[in-house]
């Protein structure tokens, strides 16, 4: 018999380590001299402006003005809505012109827990609002019923643009409207309210809106300790959403929003569903100018619903856009840069302000695409 030999099998040799594509480590949330710029910050806040404002005379070059403290507390609060702009906008590329309305939306909500401060106090000594009187309403309407408790204003004040943001995007995204057209339907979006709220039958005032507030939490809110106090909470939110903005912008949730704006298609491709990301982050941002609103009320005294105006959710686009989009602090600088020239220049030549206006924003989209965060870091470049 003829033996048989055994069959030798072959190994294929071992493959290539293939190359680890890691994504690159987190940088810190600030450097070292940007900690030290939101130390001085906090410092000016909570320190520096209520001493120049409460204690130094008024006869004192260094004191800080009544009108100076809401002035620049108004414009804090407009700074916040412009750091909420710049997270849908700057790192998500999604261009909204409605954001006046979430921003109005939560200083309604304060102003409706304001008008039920006043109490017996107002024009008709009624615990229902003048406005309610003279039109002969004898009881609050339904949405007004959890109005005198401060804990359900502060809910109220992030879960009303909270729910309109997510029921908007909610089919926005799940039909993909993007681009120019998610621009137009947003600014379509805040005029109808805008028009909503003009209506008296609404229980909002009317084109009176709210206004003639007296007392926060039982305290006159008109008295300088309660002025400042508004103006630190300013600082602190916005400080506090400066932080948070960071954050999130540098862990994976803001790098995959960053990725959707630079390359939409390619994100889906990579398994991931951009409407998911798209949609939260519109909401968070919804909630950072509803509470914008909620701090702007107290300190201005007013809210109806002209702040619901289409110019007024174009004019926080601008204010991202001056500053330096995806920076975060551009957004800031840029709304101090242009409120702070708006109240001179409606003083000094009010009939050119929307003049200067439009030419800033071509001068910036043409000549500044980066803005004033971008021109600096390019002159620091150039130094270099």
């Amino acid at each position: 018999m003829m033996s048989t030999s055994p069959v030798s099998t072959l190994t294929p040799p071992p493959l290539p380590a293939q190359p680890s594509h890691a994504l690159p480590a987190r940088g810190p949330m600030l450097t070292r001299s940007g900690w030290s710029a939101f130390i001085v910050a906090l410092l000016v806040v909570c320190a520096v402006a209520p001493v120049l404002n409460l204690w130094v005379p008024s006869s004192s070059v260094f004191h800080l003005s009544d009108y100076a403290v809401g002035l620049v507390g108004k414009i804090m609060c407009y700074a916040i809505c412009a750091l909420a702009m710049d997270l849908i906008w700057g790192y998500t590329g999604i261009l909204s012109l409605g954001h006046g309305v979430f921003f109005a939306l939560g200083g309604y909500a304060m102003g409706m827990y304001l008008m039920r401060q006043i109490g017996t106090d107002g024009n008709y000594k009624s615990n229902v609002p003048d406005f309610m009187v003279f039109l002969d309403w004898k009881t609050l309407p339904w949405h007004w019923t959890f109005s005198d408790s401060f804990v359900a204003t502060l809910f109220l004040v992030v879960a009303v643009p909270g729910l309109v943001a997510f029921v908007f995007g909610y089919f926005a995204f799940r039909s993909r409207i993007k681009g120019v057209y998610f621009s137009i339907i947003t600014q379509a979006m805040t005029f109808a309210a805008m028009l909503l709220f003009f209506r008296n039958e609404t229980g909002f005032g009317g084109n009176n809106g709210f206004t003639d507030f007296k007392r926060i939490l039982g305290i006159p809110i008109a008295t300088p300790s309660m002025r400042m106090t508004l103006f630190v909470m300013t600082g602190l939110t916005l400080l506090g959403f400066f932080l948070f903005a960071r954050w999130l912008v540098n862990s994976k949730f803001g790098r995959v929003l960053q990725a959707v704006r630079d390359a939409e298609t390619r994100v889906m491709f990579s398994g991931y569903s951009p409407v998911g990301y798209k949609l939260t982050i519109w909401v968070i941002s919804a909630m950072m100018c509803g509470v914008a609103g909620a701090l702007y009320v107290p300190q201005v005294g007013i809210i109806n619903p002209s702040e619901m105006s289409p110019a007024n959710s174009i004019e926080i686009a601008i204010w991202a856009a001056v500053g330096g989009r995806a920076s975060l602090i551009g957004p800031i600088i840029g709304a101090f840069i242009v409120n702070g020239a708006k109240s001179w220049l409606t003083v000094a030549y009010p009939e050119f302000w929307l003049y200067f206006l439009g030419a800033l924003f071509i001068g910036v989209t043409l000549f500044l695409p980066n803005g004033v965060v971008g021109l600096v870091k390019k002159l620091k470049g150039d130094q270099a």
